[in-house]
């Protein structure tokens, strides 16, 4: 029986994540300059050819995975920006942190990648887009710290300074878990919001 073509689009999004998936990690464990198709095609278990069917180059499939990570910060922003729940919102972003670092991978390369991305290329837009991303989301993440100390619920003190800090922590987590592996402890999900916690918060 032939396929639907609804059958034959999850196909192909299926092969695109398995690509997608194979390049992040290669990319962030063994370097870009490192990886060819050759290694991103083994890694995913498909053929060259199918590869290619998907991205023409390895370095379409790089910009797009930038890309996608630059759209989920803008997305983070965008959700802190209009949330009327600073305390909930940070705790709900944490614990969602706090599982994609438990139990994936994705997280860690994603921010891997961009970093990755910031310090190999050669493009002053591309450095510039990035450094203006990571400080609008700041801005956005310290804003929302300000409202939760307003409201009473978060712990007093120099919100661009927290924010920072928090993003640090998380950063500094995900190289950790890429070095050390299967030896790598997540800490709990509580030690993430310590920072901006109001004092006297149980861990």
């Amino acid at each position: 029986m032939p396929r639907t073509p609804e059958q034959y689009e999850a196909m192909r999004l299926a092969t695109r994540t398995k690509i997608q998936t194979a390049a992040m990690r290669l990319f962030v464990r063994q370097g870009y300059g490192s990886t060819n198709v050759q290694h991103i095609a083994d890694q995913a278990g498909i053929s060259t050819g199918l590869l290619y069917r998907h991205y023409k180059t390895k370095e379409q499939l790089f910009e797009e995975l930038v890309q996608f990570a630059m759209a989920g910060m803008e997305t983070l922003i965008d959700r802190f920006h209009t949330s009327g729940e600073p305390a909930e919102e940070l705790a709900r972003f944490a614990n969602e942190v706090y599982l994609d670092l438990s139990t994936g991978d994705d997280l860690e390369h994603l921010l891997l990648l961009m970093t990755q991305s910031f310090f190999s290329t050669e493009t002053n837009s591309r450095k510039s887009a990035l450094k203006q991303l990571h400080t609008d989301l700041l801005q956005a993440t310290s804003a929302l710290i300000v409202r939760g100390q307003r409201q009473g619920k978060l712990r007093e003190g120099n919100a661009y300074e927290m924010a920072q800090y928090f993003f640090s922590a998380i950063q500094g987590l995900a190289t950790m878990k890429v070095i050390l592996e299967e030896k790598f402890s997540m800490p709990s999900r509580s030690l993430l919001t310590l920072v901006f916690d109001q004092e006297g918060g149980s861990l």
